[in-house]
């Protein structure tokens, strides 16, 4: 009786060992199908984010070089002539033309710049400071990095769908990290080679599973790191973002505009001002009071800055209007000498006064993530590690394709089979809808697979067999 006893228990226990494998086979599969979709189609997107975003990342020294002429004046042993003296200048040369902001630099041999609006046309115009020539003028949207900033941000066709297309793109690419670390995850005692290190010795799709998986290994908190300071800028999550650091008062503080009475306007600091902070950009802009008195004049506005500490550069808007107000800012290069000050154009008083250390700790992470993103942070290792890590995520997505196309038949996708277990399908379906919830566009380009799958391709056999 014992040894049929015995015999039974090991029988159940290998039925049960047989059903997890199964279980563990079929959700595997699940994920490397969702992993296999979302990079087939993000991949061509993440390719010219890393690309446009490797760039970018050089801006002041690609600048440097190509707008020297513009930039740099040689430096004169008399002092810099005033603010309103250089504005009269860009008012002389530009005579139908609106100055809506200037920015000063603290190189002795950085020439001003000031932005107009000339007919229209958004221009920049560099003023030697000592005497008041014109050094150069480029137009705003046909800077050279200006087209690699679009293109990280908005896919150079610009507007709403392209920005969410792009923010869409940078939510799976999460996605694609966390199932790509479960599919990579050893199921044994495997040794280190293909797991922490490539075969290289190996050949076809061996060597390449190794290239993309080892290197997506080592990336991938650098990638996560890269993707999560740049979602605050997005249009969707990043709202909600300012939305969560508003209500657990971990933004701009209560206090950052209690210097007057409560602006009545909706008007947000980032729509009438440039080099705002990100945490300042939702700052509502106060009204200056028109009680007769004679506006301030650029000078003046620049005295205030000096006075107030502002580090260099900084950027001071003109207001815009009778009740407009000079704002002066810097997203500086070291997040905790940013600052947003909103001064009324008669008085010149402080209407709204923010600095790093009134942010909250949210607000504080953002900002220092945002300047680790842009590769100002730390100088120029922060670039190079941005290099590293973008280039990096372009080798991933090679060496993806190139597996993708040894693997892949003529005539169809190549795409990993369904899962035959039909609880663990719908499992991972869930997980992936709390990715949704999480990332709001990732639930609703889920929910729209989903339908095209269910009501589209399984309708279809052509369809279905090329999937």
């Amino acid at each position: 009786m014992n040894i049929e006893r015995d015999s039974n228990y090991e029988l159940e226990q290998s039925e049960k060992r047989k059903k997890n494998r199964k279980t563990k086979s079929a959700f595997y599969q699940s994920v490397w199908r969702w992993h296999f979709y979302a990079g087939l189609i993000f991949a061509p997107f993440l390719i010219i984010l890393a690309f446009s975003g490797a760039v970018y990342l050089f801006k002041p020294q690609i600048e440097s070089f190509l707008y020297n002429n513009q930039f740099y004046v040689q430096q004169a042993d008399s002092e810099a002539i005033s603010a309103n003296e250089q504005l009269a200048k860009v008012s002389e040369a530009y005579p139908d033309s609106t100055v809506t902001s200037v920015t000063n630099y603290e190189e002795a041999n950085r020439t001003t710049e000031f932005a107009i609006s000339d007919q229209g046309v958004m221009k920049t115009v560099y003023v030697n400071p000592y005497n008041g020539e014109i050094a150069g003028e480029i137009e705003t949207d046909k800077k050279f990095t200006e087209v690699f900033k679009k293109l990280h941000s908005e896919l150079i066709i610009g507007g709403t769908v392209a920005n969410r297309i792009v923010e869409l793109a940078a939510c799976w690419a999460v996605i694609l990290l966390v199932t790509g670390l479960y599919i990579w995850w050893p199921r044994n005692k495997a040794s280190i080679w293909g797991t922490i290190l490539p075969r290289i010795t190996s050949e076809g799709r061996t060597f390449w599973r190794d290239m993309h998986a080892v290197p997506a290994f080592w990336l991938s908190v650098f990638l996560l790191i890269l993707i999560a300071t740049g979602l605050p800028w997005s249009g969707v999550l990043g709202e909600q973002i300012n939305r969560v650091a508003t209500s657990t008062n971990t933004g701009y503080p209560d206090y950052a505009q209690s210097w007057a009475e409560k602006p009545e306007s909706v008007v947000k600091t980032k729509d009438v001002a440039e080099n705002v902070p990100w945490a300042a950009e939702n700052l509502d802009v106060p009204l200056s009071v028109a009680n007769g008195y004679v506006p301030l004049s650029l000078s003046d506005a620049a005295f205030i800055a000096e006075n107030e500490k502002i580090e260099k550069p900084y950027t001071i808007t003109m207001p815009q209007g009778d009740t407009g107000v000079y704002t002066i800012a810097t997203s500086h290069s070291t997040p905790w000498d940013d600052a947003t000050l909103h001064v009324d154009q008669y008085s010149g008083a402080k209407l709204t006064d923010v600095r790093f250390a009134d942010y909250g700790l949210l607000a504080k992470s953002i900002t220092v993530g945002i300047a680790l993103h842009e590769g100002r942070l730390f100088g120029f290792m922060n670039q190079l590690i941005g290099l590293f890590v973008c280039m990096g995520l372009i080798g991933l997505i090679v060496s993806s394709f190139i597996m993708w196309k040894k693997r892949k038949p003529e005539d169809r996708v190549g795409a990993p089979p369904k899962a035959k277990d039909k609880k663990v399908s719908r499992t991972v379906f869930v997980i992936m809808l709390i990715f949704g919830v999480l990332m709001p566009l990732v639930g609703i380009s889920i929910i729209i697979v989903y339908i095209l799958d269910r009501f589209v391709i399984q309708k279809f056999e052509p369809l279905r067999k090329w999937f």
